[in-house]
């Protein structure tokens, strides 16, 4: 999460917080022959879509994003 502001047309200007667009999204891992359900972010979905799910998923549990 990151904080700003929010400027109006007259620039006032209140705080505000940017959140991660985050999506509840099933995949299905051939390997162990199962279906997973992740809370992810966009950019994290696109990354899985990129590497494959089952690299993503060592990759996560090496970083210790994933226990």
């Amino acid at each position: 999460m990151m904080t700003g502001n929010h400027v109006s047309h007259a620039h006032n200007k209140t705080r505000r917080r940017f959140y991660p667009n985050l999506q509840t999204k099933k995949f299905y891992i051939p390997d162990e022959d199962k279906w997973i359900t992740l809370k992810i972010s966009a950019a994290g979905i696109r990354t899985i879509n990129k590497k494959g799910v089952s690299t993503a998923l060592k990759e996560a549990r090496e970083k210790g994003y994933l226990k």
